[in-house]
């Protein structure tokens, strides 16, 4: 969790976006950016909790009355936002609007229940309502050395789990099987939750978001293995590494050199200055010159941190330039339908000259005993 300085830092450049973008509040409700914001991790309930943050005066946080324990037991308690609860009997959103008084202009956090969002418009029909992106992106993409540092210990965890594939990944046994085992070591490894398991072997492994199946994995079969959590502390790992079963197919040794040399050349010109699409050229070019380009068919990569996918987007026409503290995977792909695929993926980070590295898995292809 966040320290209480760091928060404050937080909640103070929510402020200042508002009152730079000439907005008049914020509306956050349950999810990453109330966690961003106020380090409080509150259940997404029908029952409303929105924190509002003025961009000028106090901010509150409204909260169904049996949750004020939760509340007070949070971060929020020492960030001098009032803990504002509302009784089973209560309209919250009145309340809410009472505590804003007159608005024009209202940022509601990206991933509010439509219900929210609607009730919301109904009672503020004179406010103009806004995605918060604009105030809260800028914040969220430039991590702290603290939240590197979490990002960092995140990766470790998936790589331990990475580091043990070849006790699961066997002839014979089935796609699900090997997840279930995955799943078990994600968290006995370090994560307090498992967010995504794929096992996509032989031409499962063309599809990039494959479900793991009942297909059993068989000898010389590719397999992509895309695995990530969510720690203890809130931040998100993402890992993809590619593994055969004894000798691939020639054609398919042939394009996981392309790949690998795709990879490391995105990660080699990641640095600050650099735009977030260039980084998804750079290996996309290489990718094409060989002729697999129709067969890269998913952006480079996404931002991570207290949610898997966030900004920075790695995809072409995204002009963000890259600074110190923004993180994000890089993980070119080839796919060929009915066949099979690969997909190497690390999280780095940008540094003041160029970018870590936090997943510390090879990138060559494991080739895994029969």
């Amino acid at each position: 969790m966040a320290a209480r300085s760091e928060l404050t830092t937080r909640m103070d450049g929510a402020r200042s976006g508002l009152l730079a973008s000439g907005f008049d509040a914020l509306l956050v409700t349950p999810g990453a950016d109330l966690r961003y914001l106020t380090g409080y991790d509150a259940l997404p309930l029908e029952r409303l909790t929105c924190l509002v943050l003025p961009s000028i005066g106090e901010p509150h946080l409204v909260v169904p009355a049996l949750e004020v324990p939760a509340a007070q037991a949070s971060p929020v308690a020492g960030l001098g936002v009032q803990i504002t609860p509302w009784q089973e009997t209560e309209d919250p959103v009145a309340l809410v609007t009472r505590i804003l008084g007159e608005v024009s202009t209202v940022a509601l956090d990206e991933h509010m229940w439509a219900e929210k969002v609607l009730a919301f418009r109904d009672a503020m029909p004179h406010a103009q309502q806004v995605l918060a992106g604009q105030v809260l992106r800028r914040l969220r993409m430039r991590k702290s050395a603290a939240e590197i540092a979490e990002l960092r210990e995140a990766a470790s965890a998936i790589d331990r789990v990475h580091s043990r594939m070849a006790e699961w990944l066997r002839v014979g046994r089935t796609e699900r099987e090997v997840g279930r085992d995955i799943a078990d070591a994600i968290i006995s490894e370090g994560h307090a939750r498992v967010d995504f398991v794929i096992v996509a072997s032989g031409p499962n492994g063309a599809s990039p978001h494959a479900e793991v199946s009942e297909r059993v994995i068989e000898a010389g079969d590719p397999v992509v293995v895309d695995i990530g959590g969510t720690t203890g502390a809130g931040y998100c790992s993402d890992e993809t590494r590619t593994y055969s079963l004894g000798d691939p197919p020639a054609e398919f040794s042939d394009y996981y050199a392309v790949l690998l040399q795709a990879q490391l050349a995105a990660c080699a010109h990641a640095r600050p200055g650099v735009t977030a699409e260039s980084v998804d050229t750079v290996g996309r070019d290489l990718i094409e010159a060989a002729g697999y380009g129709e067969a890269f068919m998913h952006r480079t990569g996404h931002g991570i941190g207290l949610d898997t996918h966030e900004e920075p987007y790695i995809v072409a026409g995204n002009t963000t330039v890259l600074e110190p503290g923004m993180a994000f995977s890089i993980e070119p792909g080839i796919y060929l339908t009915g066949r099979h695929g690969a997909r190497i993926e690390d999280i780095v980070a940008i540094t003041h000259d160029g970018c870590e590295r936090l997943n510390q898995r090879p990138r060559d292809l494991a080739v895994l005993p029969l």
